[in-house]
């Protein structure tokens, strides 16, 4: 997208977005209505205007070259370059053969108008000059030879008063392109921002179904394999293992079924409130289901996070333990929360997180695809945050997330 803002065609400054904008199905079609109107408009003005000079009276080929000029700005869309230099080679012609003035000048405005509007600023300006510069040739020098017999020389006010006119419309010209410009410009920004949203809102998806799913699906590996393990010898413990599998697939179908909600029914608020710290004992209670005994520890006064801070603080528990049930030997892991408040005392300025487990490593698998830590990551650069994540080493797997905590967030 930048690329498209930025490159310009050789010798024309026509940005690129303008170039295929022209592309695009209004820019090709040929401009019928207002073409045939400007015509009626040059050969009736330029009758009318040409009883009141004494100039060549008009002829077939007066009214030939008047006809060529609208017909050249049909094609002011296309090729606008081609169309600013052929409307001033048939003016030329034409006051250079005496005719009279009047409308025909309007072609040039249209056609030059329409070339700089559509980025062609500097031939536009080149046609211009061209036009100015031979009507001084005309009108100064070569008036002896040329038709009508008998004229004289123009006065040089009045090429003032031309030229006063050019600059006039050229500037005109100039600001409906810089006009234009900044409305590709801004249609752009808003498709890119769109797309970022878009992008933005399927990743937190991706995320919050990985987290669900990995979770509630190790636990329901790891139950599974035990109730096979002891389905003859400990039925009792079997069924304590299928009720935890149980318990672990609903709450998967639950919060999976509230995220599938909001692709239903976008902007809606959720039926159910996001999962926070305060369920924290469901989650520890899951993990000794899984045969995994965790510790909490709370350091500094607990307090109520902003539910951003809350979520991610929950997910990013949620998948440490997730990948203590995975890989790690141990089978206790221990939590910390620190809460450190700021100076004014009136909430936690910051959350230090930390899962530790004491290892080893096992390096088994119990599905997911490795985008757990991906996933942590993420959330805690949302909030501004940092977060460590990698072996320790006594051997465990250690995570150490900083999450920042505004003053308006805090509730």
């Amino acid at each position: 997208m930048e690329d498209q803002h930025t490159s310009r065609d050789q010798g024309s400054g026509r940005p690129a977005f303008l170039r295929a904008r022209r592309t695009g199905g209004r820019a090709r079609r040929v401009p019928w209505p207002s073409t045939l109107l400007l015509t009626v408009l040059v050969v009736v003005g330029t009758v009318f205007a040409g009883r009141h000079q004494h100039r060549a009276g008009l002829d077939v080929y007066a009214f030939l070259l008047l006809l060529a000029g609208p017909a050249l700005l049909l094609f002011r869309r296309r090729h606008p370059v081609v169309a600013v230099y052929g409307v001033v080679a048939t003016t030329l012609v034409y006051l250079g053969a005496g005719y009279p003035y009047g409308p025909v000048f309007v072609t040039v405005v249209v056609a030059a108008f329409a070339a700089i509007a559509a980025g062609h600023r500097y031939p536009a300006w080149g046609a211009v000059g061209l036009l100015w510069a031979g009507h001084v040739l005309l009108t100064h020098w070569l008036y002896r030879w040329l038709p009508p017999s008998g004229d004289q020389a123009a006065p040089w006010g009045q090429e003032v008063v031309i030229a006063a006119w050019v600059a006039a419309v050229c500037a005109a010209a100039e600001l409906l392109r810089v006009r234009r410009e900044q409305w590709a410009k801004e249609a752009a920004e808003r498709e890119a921002a769109e797309r970022r949203r878009t992008d933005e809102e399927r990743m937190r998806i991706a995320r919050e179904l990985h987290d669900v799913l990995a979770h509630s699906i190790s636990v329901i590996n790891v139950q599974a394999g035990v109730g096979l393990a002891l389905l003859d010898a400990d039925p009792g413990q079997a069924r304590s293992a299928l009720t935890t599998i149980k318990a672990a697939s609903k709450e998967a179908l639950g919060e999976v079924r509230q995220v599938l909600d909001t692709l239903r029914t976008p902007g809606d608020a959720p039926r159910a409130p996001a999962p926070g710290l305060d369920r924290l004992p469901e989650l520890v209670e899951q993990a000794a289901g899984a045969g995994l005994t965790v510790e909490v520890r709370r350091e500094g006064e607990a307090a109520r996070l902003p539910p951003g801070a809350d979520l991610a603080a929950f997910r990013i528990i949620q998948e440490a333990l997730t990948n203590v049930v995975r890989h790690s030997g141990s089978r206790t892991a221990r939590i910390t929360l620190g809460y450190e408040r700021g100076t004014s005392g009136r909430g936690p300025r910051l959350l230090r997180l930390r899962v530790d487990d004491a290892g080893p490593a096992t390096h088994g698998d119990a599905g997911g695809g490795g985008n757990g830590l991906v996933g942590m990551r993420e959330r805690t650069a949302a909030l501004g945050g940092t977060i460590e994540a990698g072996p320790g080493p006594d051997g465990g797997f250690h995570v150490h997330a900083t999450i920042p905590l505004t003053t308006e967030e805090t509730p």
